[in-house]
């Protein structure tokens, strides 16, 4: 089941605006922030078993606010995050580690970070179907275990 239905509106919106805290978007390096809209929903498909745990920990937040972070002035805003930080425990390590596992497997960041998109191997250099070649070394050894 998707996070969407799991989370609120209110939550939602204040797992964008903790995002964008997280990791704003950068004009320099040509990435964006947290908040975009594909990491988000990233972020709503891959909660998982983390749904519960990062449901708690914007609630918590929303309790520390008064009302939904979404709604505070960057000020007010800021000082909630840094006592949450202080406070949250697991909760707050969870919604962390979810923003940055979602945000650095976005495609446009790991390009700004010089990372190709595939696997690093074979790197170019593919085999032939059926090609076992590569076996032939192994072959000549002969066997190491015998049973007799």
């Amino acid at each position: 089941m998707l996070a969407t239905n799991e989370l609120t509106s209110a939550q939602r919106d204040d797992l964008r605006t903790i995002a964008a805290m997280i990791i704003p978007a950068s004009d320099e390096y040509k990435v964006p922030g947290a908040d975009d809209p594909a990491i988000q929903a990233d972020m709503l498909a891959t909660l998982g078993r983390d749904t519960a745990m990062v449901r708690a920990a914007l609630d918590h937040l929303a309790r520390m606010a008064g009302k939904p972070l979404a709604e505070l002035d960057e000020a007010k805003r800021d000082a909630v995050a840094q006592e949450f930080r202080a406070t949250g425990g697991v909760a707050a390590a969870t919604l962390v580690r979810v923003v940055l596992q979602c945000y650095y497997r976005d495609d446009r960041v790991l390009r700004s970070l010089g990372l190709e998109l595939r696997a690093p191997f074979p790197k170019g250099h593919v085999l032939p179907e059926g090609d076992w070649s590569l076996l032939d070394p192994v072959k000549t050894r002969g066997g190491k275990l015998r049973v007799s």
